[in-house]
């Protein structure tokens, strides 16, 4: 895991932001009514049949776990850019698959959004996020690697050519 240290600068007001916002609509949804559970368990269930089984309080309950523990990775300054931008990437895509796939969220051209879609179209901007952070900390990792690489090679040959 990283450190505090480790974080860029530039990361925190978009880590700050969106991990809030996650947490805040996950605890929202631990005290969801059930018209709201309903709604919700039905738009999840039509894209992801597995959760038509639960009753849709225990699969709000546990969206609402689920976002809340999203938005605390983001929050935890701890947490490497690359691994906290996999998980928000994870998380928005698959918000995203059921804006696609749900009937009435989108344009008759598939993609732009309705009227009743553009509230979940949002979406695509953490996935947006998600990814910038995923693809910052991995060229970020690739960079450090390449630098300790470098290190133990110029080593190597100074310890090389003080045996000589």
């Amino acid at each position: 895991m990283g450190s505090l240290a480790d974080m860029k600068i530039s990361h925190i007001p978009t880590r700050l932001a969106t991990g809030a916002f996650i947490v805040n609509t996950g605890i929202g949804k631990l005290g969801a009514d059930d018209d709201t559970a309903k709604m919700l368990h039905g738009m999840a269930s039509g894209t992801y049949p597995m959760f038509s089984s639960l009753e849709p309080k225990t699969f709000v309950k546990g969206l609402g776990a689920g976002e809340i523990v999203v938005g605390g990775v983001l929050l935890a300054p701890v947490v490497p850019a690359w691994l906290a931008g996999l998980t928000l990437t994870g998380f928005a895509g698959g918000l995203l698959r059921m804006y696609f796939k749900t009937p009435g969220l989108t344009q008759p051209d598939g993609v732009r959004p309705s009227p009743q879609g553009t509230a979940i179209a949002k979406d695509s901007w953490l996935f947006g996020i998600g990814l910038s952070l995923l693809l910052d900390g991995l060229a970020e990792r690739r960079g450090k690697r390449r630098k300790r690489q470098a290190v133990r090679r110029a080593e190597s040959l100074r310890h090389h050519q003080e045996r000589a």
